[in-house]
């Protein structure tokens, strides 16, 4: 399937990392042209962006947008995985905080600098990478700070209705590169960078008819009706 992504601009967001690496592969694989940005840039190509700083988020904005014209799809998946957070401090104030800054605000501040130049355009994509951590106890930490990424991702979309930009989340369990088949009760199931990355590539695309959900990658839950 051509997912129509030839000559896109895509701004992939931690697009060093473990997973952001393979999107931004994949979205070079369907012909986009992929801005990787980090805090400390290591491609030819890449870009310096610090998702805390609304600063360097809107200096990097304005650079994508003088060197390539456009800019058609904004991943963001910059923050720590969930197995680096201190587990003495799952309920720390100042753990979630720091967590809630790093995740859900990060992906606002990045967001919100991109979207109204897609709504100058009439199209734009932009897509969030969370975790199903949103919806478990056992770990405060994680499941505000994606939790809340989900719900202000949902509110962008709805605001943002009708302008030709969609806003979408997905909500991995365990990425591991050999995910396995088996689901245990009332846990997620596992998936894999490409995995993710090929989801990512999809919700990129203009074939994509979908905005205000978050999705979830390897199994939702096994056993549980809601959320």
């Amino acid at each position: 399937m051509d997912l129509q992504l030839k000559d896109r601009v895509v701004l992939v967001v931690g697009g060093t990392g473990y997973i952001g690496s393979v999107i931004a592969r994949r979205a070079r694989q369907e012909g986009a042209t992929v801005v990787v940005a980090s805090r400390h840039p290591e491609e030819e190509e890449g870009i310096e962006l610090d998702a805390s700083d609304q600063s360097s988020v809107d200096r990097a904005i304005a650079k994508i947008l003088t060197d390539h014209g456009r800019l058609d799809g904004v991943v963001i998946t910059a923050a720590p995985p969930a197995h680096l957070l201190d587990p003495k401090r799952l309920s720390d104030p100042e753990q979630i905080t720091e967590a809630m800054d790093a995740k859900a605000m990060s992906f606002l501040r990045v967001a919100s600098a991109a979207i109204p130049h897609m709504v100058d355009q009439g199209f734009g994509r932009v897509v969030g990478i969370s975790g199903q951590n949103a919806y478990l106890t056992g770990n405060i930490t994680a499941t505000v700070r994606n939790a809340a990424l989900n719900i202000s991702a949902k509110s962008l979309a709805d605001e943002f209705a009708g302008t030709g930009v969609a806003v979408n989340v997905i909500n991995p369990g365990l990425v591991t590169d050999g995910p396995s088949p088996e689901v245990a009760l009332a846990r997620p199931g596992q998936s894999s960078p490409m995995q993710i990355a090929d989801l990512t590539a999809f919700l990129l695309s203009p074939l994509a008819n979908i905005s205000g959900e978050s999705i979830s990658i390897g199994h939702h839950l096994r056993g549980i009706v809601l959320p």
